[in-house]
């Protein structure tokens, strides 16, 4: 029925469950997935080997598995994988397809994935006769929201209640970038308090050192230095304070991602040239934009009065 709806794209059963798999002397454990002969497509989930199988094996319950290619390694090897039987608990399944690598950024997962037809995981390795759900991939020109109305209003009709829950997983993504929106916002005043205050500990040290070298100013001034000068010498030691600040950051936040590579294997620390630039382009206007205060009064003194504070 949700099959013939105008708004499916396609449709598909499932149910799970763990299982031992064995392969000549290698046992190991996978998740077994019984799926529709639809899955595939509803998932996007491409084949890099073989087939999948179609509504006929589904019909007849067909004794075949779609495996993906952390099974095929870990069972397999590099051998061929297609055609071989794999113990599914004690009901054994022949290779008909591999799917090819998935991308993901939470890295590459340890688990071994195996998709049968659902009427063979329910009749054949379960013995039961109902789902754990059915998953509806939505045509492009439906709005999901009024496709997630109708699906409800049918499947209570046909069930004369709603003894169901929907996932909307436009509604799960938009969520997520609405939190993503916000921890970003959080993390950017983080950073911008951060910068603040980094600034203004800049600006008091370039303060300290006007104050300190107030005779050096003099001097300077009295064999003919311009304010521009003095104000342009400030400013460079003010930048390269930042700079300095900028070098030892980034070179602590590469460290850090080479020891989290280390430790944590699924997940992979990334570093964009631009953002590095970033860096040390915002290390600039700090130095800019805090140390000009201190250039400034510097580039003011008077050359008698600084001459004689010496």
């Amino acid at each position: 029925a949700l099959a013939e709806q105008g708004f499916v794209d396609s449709v598909t059963p499932g149910v799970s469950t763990s299982a031992t798999l064995r392969v000549g002397n290698t046992a190991l454990t996978g998740q077994v997935r019984g799926v529709g002969q639809q899955y595939f497509q509803v998932k996007g989930v491409q084949l890099a080997e073989g087939q999948a199988f179609n509504t006929e094996a589904v019909a007849r319950y067909a004794q075949e598995v779609v495996i993906d290619p952390n099974t095929r390694q870990k069972l397999f090897g590099s051998g061929n994988a297609l055609g071989e039987v794999i113990l599914v608990n004690n009901l054994p399944v022949r290779v008909i397809g591999v799917t090819a690598e998935q991308k993901s950024v939470f890295g590459n997962s340890e688990t071994l994935n195996l998709w049968i037809p659902y009427t063979t995981a329910m009749g054949r390795l379960l013995g039961r006769d109902y789902l754990n759900s059915i998953t509806v991939r939505i045509s492009d020109s439906v709005s999901t929201q009024a496709a997630e109305t109708a699906l409800v209003k049918l499947m209570t009709q046909r069930h004369g209640t709603q003894d169901f829950f929907v996932m909307n997983s436009d509604s799960i993504r938009q969520t997520v970038e609405s939190t993503t929106a916000t921890m970003t916002l959080l993390v950017s005043m983080i950073a911008v308090i951060s910068l603040v205050v980094g600034g203004i500990g800049v600006m008091n040290i370039m303060l300290v050192s006007v104050t300190e070298r107030t005779g050096e100013i003099g001097v300077r001034m009295a064999v003919g230095a311009r304010q521009s000068d003095i104000l342009q010498q400030f400013l460079i030691e003010a930048v390269m304070v930042c700079l300095l600040g900028g070098v030892l950051g980034v070179g602590l936040s590469l460290a850090i991602g080479v020891a989290f590579d280390q430790f944590v294997s699924n997940f992979r620390m990334v570093y964009s040239a631009a953002s590095i630039v970033a860096a040390f382009a915002c290390s600039t206007l700090i130095g800019v934009l805090f140390g000009y205060l201190p250039a400034r009064n510097a580039a003011r003194l008077d050359p008698v009065v600084a001459l004689s504070r010496d």
